[in-house]
């Protein structure tokens, strides 16, 4: 049975082994969270969530990433989760239509953070969220569920921090297949956020929403709540409730001997995933065929159908592909700053140039199977029009960042806010992540001031 299945690979997590390339690609996507985190801690969804948390509760045993505020671990784990996508610099993971890190990770942390849990906890929780969250959200239909306005994005999120949270608090099996039974009550997600202009709401329905729901449900489960035993399977159950699109047995294929976290991207950009491969191949026509922004006469970028409507003319600069172009163009570079900056975005030049950047949605077979891929085709004043296709964009499976990259990425989000100091003595902290007896010495580098900077 699936939910029997999972529950007994959740159980057996803190003990299992695990591939040395496994750990060091999840330490990766563990620094890259808390980087995001941390930045995020500046960002207007980050900063609404901080204010909240003051509103709520006293100070309590969990702590909010970039903050001195302490709060319940219900509470700091809305928070975290919020700050980890108050941004589009968070990891993605293609096949499942998710964002594992900014759900999965705010909940084992702010849980291995209020219990003094080791960081070798921390990183088997992390890997095994990744498994779980994925494998649910891709077994629901993942493109196909999303396209019934479903947001799988919460949805997986949910079940990755579920799974994090129930490795956390050594649950057995069956208590184990209890959280997902209230996973399965408290998931919920519609892909109404794609309206939202402010990226706050976003923020909490692929971060927020699902780190605090996991991180409650492991209080409840511990505190002796129980439930059904095989909540995904049979009628009802979750994969009926979804019957048009699901398919069951892929919740539990290849598990133990894959690992969602190797297949889950890194952005080298911070920008909506879709918008990765296009900064690509642009950077490429500017450095390789000399395109400069005075000759453009017409762009026009091919993209997967499903991931167009993510970023064609919206209004939010960082998922905004004709916005982040035209920045590029105009700047010669796209950076965390630039790339966030509300005003540019009534800028006259960059508006001009935008407005002659056109997607082509492709429907055909090879954009269906490669989701992150983009081909770039630039029209002229002078000259023949000039293409580049990138299928695999930096940071994605086929071509991943190095460990120098993503520690580069961390230091330009992280350093600004805890000062260079502490933002090194945290890079050694992460990369060292199995040897903390606990994480609360990794939590207390997360806080601005707090003697490293």
């Amino acid at each position: 049975m699936v939910t029997q299945t999972l529950a007994a690979h959740i159980a057996a997590a803190r003990q299992a082994e695990l591939p040395p390339p496994v750990r060091a690609k999840a330490r990766l996507h563990v620094l890259d969270t808390l980087a995001a985190m941390v930045s995020g801690s500046r960002l207007p969804a980050g900063l609404m969530a901080a204010e909240w948390v003051v509103t709520q509760a006293a100070a309590g045993p969990a702590r909010v990433a970039g903050t001195r505020l302490r709060a319940h671990p219900h509470f700091a784990a809305l928070a975290n989760g919020v700050l980890a996508h108050a941004d589009e610099t968070d990891d993605s993971h293609a096949p499942s239509l998710t964002h594992p890190g900014c759900a999965v990770v705010p909940a084992a942390l702010t849980l291995a953070d209020a219990h003094g849990l080791s960081g070798d906890a921390l990183l088997r929780a992390v890997v095994t969220g990744y498994d779980v969250g994925t494998r649910v959200a891709r077994a629901l239909g993942g493109e196909r569920y999303f396209d019934r306005h479903h947001s799988s994005h919460a949805v997986g999120g949910l079940f990755g921090a579920t799974a994090a949270a129930s490795v956390l608090m050594g649950f057995d099996a069956r208590r184990c297949a209890y959280m997902l039974a209230y996973a399965v009550q408290q998931a919920s997600g519609n892909a109404c956020w794609r309206r939202d202009p402010d990226h706050i709401e976003k923020a909490f329905d692929f971060g927020g929403m699902p780190a605090q729901q996991a991180v409650l449900a492991a209080s409840l489960v511990a505190a002796g709540f129980t439930g059904s035993r095989e909540p995904l399977e049979g009628v009802p159950g979750l994969f009926a409730a979804h019957a048009v699109s699901a398919d069951p047995a892929l919740a539990v294929q290849g598990l133990g001997a894959t690992y969602a976290v190797m297949e889950t991207a890194i952005k080298k950009w911070c920008v909506g995933s879709p918008i990765q491969a296009a900064l690509d191949s642009l950077q490429h026509l500017m450095e390789h065929e000399g395109v400069v922004a005075g000759e453009v006469e017409r762009i026009v970028v091919a993209l997967p159908r499903q991931a167009a409507p993510v970023v064609d003319r919206r209004d939010m600069p960082a998922v905004n592909l004709q916005h982040q172009l035209a920045l590029l163009l105009i700047d010669g570079a796209v950076g965390f700053e630039s790339g966030h900056d509300l005003e540019r975005m009534h800028d006259p030049a960059v508006l001009a140039l935008g407005d002659r950047i056109f997607i082509d949605a492709r429907v055909d077979d090879d954009f269906t199977a490669h989701p992150r891929q983009a081909i770039v085709t630039v029209f002229r004043s002078r000259g023949a029009p000039v293409s580049h296709h990138t299928r695999h964009v930096r940071g994605t499976p086929g071509n991943p960042m190095s460990e120098e990259e993503v520690h580069a990425k961390a230091r330009d989000l992280m350093a600004p806010v805890l000062g260079p100091r502490q933002c090194e003595a945290l890079l050694r902290a992460v990369a060292d992540l199995e040897s903390l007896p606990s994480v609360r010495g990794l939590v207390d580098l997360l806080q601005p001031g707090h003697g490293a900077g």
